[in-house]
């Protein structure tokens, strides 16, 4: 099997709730995001998919994820997509680094292998652990009494995790966590997600303020160093997501003892391929994971669930799912939230199927 053209695909995605807000005065209304079609001389194909969180977030912008797939396509054209290793030393050898561009290609590799050989995704990332997958539900940054409504309102839906947007001024962000843990049941998971907002002087005072509560604190500061030296002044869970954007720097925060669970972004490490990799040596090492992407649509969300699901229920700390965020849907068969929870397909593949009149004409192809 060869690969014979690969498609891309621009549509917006509208939010729900109108808007997103997170630190550094970061909002996104409506974000941009990119599918990828891998088609080959047979009958199957694949889609994958990405979608930058604006371009102030991490290093990764939307309009770069097609100009890169523009300078790495032709090299991948006549290669084989079901031997995903080889197509991943193909991108990194004819693009360095920018992993979030060859995130889609490699998702849509291993939808069109499941595909091909008749089987889910789960089963072949190591088989599904339990009936369904945790999911969290972020609360964008805004007053703290709106953002302690909007988790009652969550909570009525059957959330138990929560991941509040603080990393703002430091006086607010006291209030956000104090408000909305006081409304929580002892066993809702409360994490405080600064997402690098903070200066180290505001993450100690934030921290000194509400540590006496059960709260996780998750990247506090820009760099992996200031989170570190926030991270060994308090007792709290400590998550770590941004810093974590290589299997190096994962095991060099293991060897400092920098965290207690991680973020695993699929596209942050350029695709399922080495996200399972990076999912695997955290069973190794007993660190919990969230596992999700920056954002995205149907495909990512469907992405998620088939790498969550084949992760052991123990070292699964939680999930997302984008369609409980994004106004637009454009398949069929992707997983769908309910009670706080959703379950990945056992359909061939990711197990969606792709209504092309929704995501329109193709912005780029090559062949």
């Amino acid at each position: 099997m060869k690969i014979t053209s690969i498609k891309v695909y621009k549509i917006g995605l509208p939010l729900k709730e109108g808007s997103y807000k997170w630190s550094h005065n970061n909002e996104i209304k409506e974000f941009d995001n990119t599918i990828v079609k891998i088609e080959t001389d047979s009958e199957f194909f694949g889609y994958g998919e990405v979608c930058t969180l604006g371009s102030a977030y991490l290093p990764a912008y939307a309009r770069g994820v097609r100009t890169g797939i523009k300078e790495i396509g032709k090299s991948l054209i006549g290669c084989d997509p079901t031997n995903i290793q080889e197509i991943n030393n193909v991108m990194d050898k004819n693009l360095k680094g920018h992993p979030y561009v060859k995130s889609p290609i490699d998702m849509a590799c291993w939808d069109l292998l499941g595909s091909a050989y008749k089987i889910p995704v789960w089963k072949l990332l190591g088989g599904k652990f339990g009936e369904t997958i945790d999911l969290y539900r972020a609360i964008s940054q805004e007053d703290p009494l709106l953002m302690s409504k909007k988790v009652e309102q969550y909570k009525r839906e059957g959330y138990s995790k929560f991941q509040l947007k603080v990393g703002g001024n430091p006086v607010e962000d006291i209030q956000r966590i104090i408000q909305v843990r006081s409304i929580l049941d002892p066993t809702d998971i409360l994490v405080a997600d600064a997402n690098t907002g903070w200066l180290m002087h505001d993450a100690l005072k934030v921290i000194k303020e509400t540590e006496h509560l059960d709260i996780y604190y998750e990247q506090p500061c820009m760099t992996y160093k200031e989170c570190l030296v926030v991270r060994k002044k308090t007792k709290n869970p400590f998550i770590l997501d941004e810093s974590i954007d290589s299997i190096d720097t994962f095991l060099n925060a293991i060897k400092d003892g920098a965290m207690d669970a991680i973020n695993i972004k699929i596209s942050k490490l350029g695709g399922i391929t080495k996200s399972k990799l990076l999912r695997d040596l955290c069973v190794e090492m007993q660190i919990p994971m969230t596992i999700e992407d920056s954002w995205g649509g149907d495909i990512a969300t469907a992405a998620i669930s088939h790498l969550a699901h084949s992760t052991p229920e123990k070292y699964r700390f939680s999930s997302t799912d984008f369609n409980s965020y994004n106004s637009l849907t454009y398949t069929s068969g992707s997983p769908q939230k309910k009670n706080g929870q959703m379950q990945a397909s056992d359909n061939f593949g990711l197990g969606i199927k792709v209504n092309q009149e929704i995501i329109g004409s193709p912005v780029l192809e090559i062949n």
